[in-house]
């Protein structure tokens, strides 16, 4: 599930979705001022096409920073 951070007054996504993280490669290391420490960024295939905090989209797939993914709750 890609979420929201809390601690942050921002979202890089509009909204809270779902998707499966793609297993075709290694998590990548976040290189930007703004990671935390050891910060590990995943691709992700939307369940559904998301659009970004910006407007831009609709993506299948984007590179989401470890801080913005959680499991699913159970169905």
């Amino acid at each position: 599930m890609v979420i929201h951070d809390r601690l942050e007054g921002w979202a890089p996504w509009q909204t809270v979705s779902f998707g499966t993280i793609d297993d075709m490669g290694a998590p990548d290391p976040v290189l930007h001022p703004g990671a935390r420490p050891g910060e590990l960024a995943y691709w992700v295939n939307f369940d559904h096409p998301q659009h970004d905090s910006s407007g831009s989209g609709p993506y299948r797939k984007a590179q989401i920073w470890a801080r913005y993914l959680q499991p699913a709750p159970m169905a």
